[in-house]
């Protein structure tokens, strides 16, 4: 059985502040629209560290950062879909 894909939102109060808090819907809601909440495992971290280049989130060991709305559904349909 293959191992889920995780998808990690950072929650550091620099990218929480930034826009991470819409951002967890946004990925909550494209993860139930794609039906993949069996395959990715979704979950956030305090901090990843790198506060100035927030909102970040990592998929699998790959790191995203200076998201918005809009660059997070992008990033999401290439690496998930």
């Amino acid at each position: 059985m293959k191992e889920q894909t995780e998808v990690v939102i950072c929650l550091g109060s620099s990218c929480f502040a930034r826009g991470n808090k819409q951002m967890v819907q946004i990925i909550k809601k494209f993860l139930e629209d794609n039906n993949l909440m069996h395959k990715i495992k979704f979950r956030g971290k305090h901090c990843f560290g790198n506060c100035e280049n927030g909102p970040s989130i990592m998929i699998g060991q790959k790191r995203f950062e200076h998201l918005d709305p809009e660059s997070v559904l992008v990033i999401l349909e290439r690496e998930l879909l």
